[in-house]
């Protein structure tokens, strides 16, 4: 949700296991174990595939969804994969979804494994359109000498400094320098995992350019998304 507009601009796409036997299973129980036996691959371009085709549907059925971003959470193990952003092109082509309204979500550690690959390969997004994302910022390397090489767009900070705002003077401190650094370095940031009221308070008030969490809406099934973006855009 943007704060300054007050409206939905986006969502992240999140994943779930419906077992037949098990019910709903949560990332946490398999996403590990995907990774480490290269399923994670295979997943991913699934799930991108399937919110590709959710968006492009919601862009063509409903005006005021005509903007909405998605970001999508691209694992360590597939971030330098070769065929990453040729499968990525490949899903919008088909879809016919412009790429700037895809927003990959790749974490710090990610990002540090091989510094010269990473910044060619996020250059190469760039270029292409699509849109960059650091997560769960500052609790992976936070380096600032390669925060200022990657050419990126978004840096999301993670909910762990965000939980304990205005409870936490550490938190405020960190929070807030994360904030102004974004904005001197024409960065949008993102604070994840907004709950209450005084949370929403303090990053207004410290100009944070969106928020994410359950204080405006828990994880919806697509069948409810659009429904709930349409009431909260009016």
């Amino acid at each position: 949700m943007s704060l300054k507009t007050r409206s939905v601009v986006g969502f992240e796409a999140l994943i779930r296991w419906n077992h037949p036997q098990l019910g709903l299973i949560y990332p946490g129980s398999f996403i590990s174990i995907a990774e480490d036996t290269g399923l994670i691959i295979p997943i991913t371009r699934l799930m991108v595939e399937d919110v590709c085709r959710d968006l492009k549907t919601w862009h063509d059925r409903i005006k005021n969804l005509q903007k909405l971003t998605m970001n999508v959470n691209i694992s360590s193990r597939h971030f330098l994969q070769p065929s990453l952003l040729s499968d990525i092109k490949a899903v919008l082509n088909n879809i016919n979804l412009p790429p700037d309204h895809l927003k990959l979500e790749i974490t710090e550690t990610a990002l540090m494994e091989d510094v010269d690959d990473t910044v060619r390969l996020v250059q190469r997004m760039k270029d292409y359109g699509l849109q960059i994302v650091i997560d769960d910022f500052g609790t992976g390397y936070s380096s600032l000498s390669y925060l200022k090489r990657l050419p990126i767009d978004v840096v999301k900070i993670d909910r762990a400094f965000v939980r304990d705002l205005t409870e936490d003077p550490e938190d405020d401190a960190i929070v807030a320098a994360i904030i102004t650094m974004a904005r001197t370095l024409s960065l949008q940031v993102v604070a994840e995992g907004v709950e209450a009221k005084r949370q929403l308070k303090f990053l207004k008030r410290h100009r944070c350019s969106m928020i994410q969490g359950f204080h405006f809406s828990r994880p919806l099934p697509a069948a409810d998304f659009a429904a709930f973006v349409e009431k909260e855009n009016g």
